[in-house]
């Protein structure tokens, strides 16, 4: 099986960061290349929602986009942001109310900014029926507070980029969570936990992502001089997972095809 079989779809790629800037349209044409079907961009500020809904208009069918205020930006919510994300959750394009959480671990908004930005987006789920695209670093039980006061008034969620520990990967699967696994599976140092906790993952909970630009795969040989990540890489995510879990890469990419479609009604 080659790349370009695989249909694959990236369930998160930051393709609105300037680094794609200058050979956007090659990288898609990359991505097709390497079996990547569809992409759903983060959005992850109120700007950065916008231009993840332009990306997804312009190119339908193969973008798709979510909407939401990145906890590092959480300082910047206010009602104007509110109001926009509301229109845009309402547009066919946008998949997701997200990415939005906790994240103690850099602190670019102090906690109780965060706690509220989080809130409301979990509001803006719950008025509009949407699923969740998630963050969470180093504030789980502040995380996990929050989502339990409306998980009962919410559907779909998806933890992205989950590099978490046993606990926390439980306490997700508890609340029937989905479990985004990007190329941190592939780093040596510190990514050797995950390729045994997702094992754990059940196979309809399950999906995969680049988190491009970020998190380009450590063992990726020969790497990009520029050291980007970028969605063509997502089979290179999908293989280590295969490999983490003694099962076929083809199973893999369907399964994460499957589970994907399905919760953001692709």
């Amino acid at each position: 099986m080659t790349d370009a079989t695989l249909a694959l779809v990236d369930i998160g790629a930051n393709l609105t960061h300037e680094s794609f800037r200058p050979d956007f349209d090659a990288v898609l044409e990359r991505a097709r290349a390497h079996g990547v079907d569809q992409i759903v961009v983060t959005g992850a500020s109120a700007g950065g929602s916008r231009a993840a809904h332009a990306l997804a208009q312009a190119h339908p069918g193969f973008l798709h986009a979510t909407a939401g205020v990145h906890p590092h930006h959480a300082h910047e919510y206010d009602d104007a942001t509110d109001e926009l994300l509301r229109q845009l959750v309402a547009t066919p394009e946008v998949k997701a109310v997200g990415e939005t959480g906790l994240d103690y671990f850099r602190n670019y908004s102090p906690h109780a900014a965060q706690i509220a930005a989080f809130e409301r987006q979990l509001a803006i789920a719950v008025d509009c029926g949407k699923p969740l695209f998630l963050h969470q670093r180093d504030a789980h039980a502040d995380f996990i507070a929050c989502l339990d006061a409306v998980r009962a008034r919410i559907g779909r969620a998806v933890v992205h980029c989950f590099t978490g520990e046993r606990d926390e990967l439980v306490d997700y699967l508890d609340r029937d969570c989905y479990i985004g696994i990007t190329g941190w599976i592939c780093d040596e140092r510190r990514g050797q936990h995950l390729r045994d906790l997702v094992r754990l993952v059940p196979a309809d909970r399950l999906m995969i992502e680049t988190d491009a630009p970020y998190l380009l795969p450590r063992d990726l040989h020969p790497k990009p001089s520029h050291r980007r990540n970028e969605p063509m890489y997502l089979a290179h995510v999908c293989a280590a997972v295969a490999a983490a879990r003694g099962e076929h890469m083809a199973d893999i990419a369907a399964l994460t095809r499957a589970n994907a479609q399905a919760f953001f009604a692709l």
